[in-house]
């Protein structure tokens, strides 16, 4: 999904959000439980703005329009090089349904997971603000 790749790779965390669907599914490469809404999602990828250093897209799978696509990428967490995959779904309106990302090799996920695990509490706080400031 090119608008998500482009969103990306200008670090625009506005832009990144407006593509998620309110009702979005995250499935993390370093938790068990999926993540659901549009508020965690969003806090939970500008968290990972914040970890990853030196970030590029390096491949992208899919025709633009179709509803299935993967971007391949590559960075780096605390030193440790990671290679990754977001697998992007849309729904009929064009909107990002479920984001799952995977990663390699296991030591960088296991950095991936200390350095996001350390952002959480900020995640929550803005998730929670976002939630409330939409319901105001």
């Amino acid at each position: 999904m090119r608008a998500f790749r482009e969103a990306v790779e200008r670090r625009d965390s506005a832009a990144i959000e407006a593509l998620l669907a309110d009702d979005v599914t995250f499935v993390s490469p370093v938790a068990f439980a999926p993540y659901h809404g549009k508020a965690i999602t969003a806090a939970i990828l500008r968290g990972v703005l914040r970890v990853f250093e030196d970030f590029r897209y390096v491949r992208e799978v899919g025709a633009e329009g179709d509803r299935d696509s993967v971007l391949v990428f590559e960075a780096t967490v605390n030193g440790r090089r990671v290679t990754g995959a977001d697998f992007i779904q849309v729904d009929e309106h064009g909107a990002i349904d479920e984001l799952m990302v995977m990663v390699r090799p296991l030591s960088a996920a296991t950095q991936l997971a200390e350095a996001m695990g350390a952002q959480f509490d900020r995640i929550q706080q803005e998730a929670a603000a976002a939630m409330e400031k939409g319901s105001a």
